[in-house]
C-alpha cells in the first residue's frame, strides 16, 4: 500500500495501474501457493520463510533508501529537475517482487486460507472464487492508495513540500523493511 501511494504521488494513478497488475499477480499467486499447500512446506522448511522475511525486509530498505536520497525511479523530483520514467514493465515487476518477497502476505495467506478449503468439494472453484474475492480487495484498497497519493501530490506541489514528503516516505518504507526483516 506505501507503494501504491508513492507511485500515486509521483507518477498518478493511471501509470500506477502498471505495478497494480504486477502486484495483483503476485498476491493471486501467493493466495493460490498458499491454498495449495505452501504452507506445509513453510512449516517442514522455516529456513525458506526466513529467507523470505530477511529479502523482503532488504528490498523494503533500499526502496526507502532510495527515497530518502530522492534518486529512485519511484518517487517525485524537485521542480525543474527532470524525472526517469520507470516503464510498464519495470512498474509490473515491482509490484511482483513487492507482494511475492512480503512475508506478512504469505503468513496471512498460509493461516487464512486452509480452513476455507474443503478438501471433500472440488478444489478448482473454491481456490478461484477465493482468489477473486482477495484480488479484488486488493485491487480496491491499491487505487484507494494512489488516488489518495494523487491528491498529496496536488497538496506537495502547492506547498513545495517534495522533498520532505520523499524522506518521511523513506524513512516509513525503511521503517517497515526492518520490521519485517527482523519482526516474529
Amino acid at each position: 500500500m506505501t507503494l501504491a501511494l508513492s507511485l500515486g504521488i509521483s507518477i498518478g494513478v493511471r501509470r500506477s495501474l502498471y505495478m497494480m497488475w504486477g502486484e495483483l499477480i503476485g498476491v493471486g499467486l501467493v493466495a493460490a501457493s498458499a491454498a495449495l499447500g505452501v504452507a506445509t512446506l513453510m512449516l517442514k522448511y522455516p529456513d525458506a520463510f526466513t529467507v523470505l522475511k530477511l529479502g523482503g525486509g532488504a528490498y523494503l530498505i533500499w526502496l526507502g533508501i532510495e527515497m530518502l536520497r530522492s534518486r529512485g525511479k519511484l518517487v517525485l523530483k524537485e521542480p525543474g529537475e527532470t524525472q526517469e520514467i520507470a516503464s510498464a514493465g519495470q512498474l509490473a515487476l515491482n509490484g511482483f517482487i513487492t507482494a511475492v518477497a512480503n512475508p506478512k502476505g504469505w503468513a496471512f495467506f498460509v493461516t487464512l486460507l486452509p480452513p476455507f478449503i474443503d478438501s471433500s468439494l472440488p478444489m478448482a472453484p473454491q481456490l478461484s472464487v477465493l482468489v477473486l474475492l482477495i484480488l479484488l480487495l486488493e485491487f480496491s484498497c491499491l487505487l484507494i492508495y494512489a488516488s489518495g497519493g494523487k491528491l498529496l501530490r496536488h497538496l506537495l506541489m502547492a506547498r513545495n513540500n517534495v522533498r520532505l514528503m520523499n524522506r518521511i516516505a523513506g524513512s516509513l518504507m525503511i521503517c517497515v523493511g526492518i520490521w519485517l526483516a527482523l519482526g516474529k
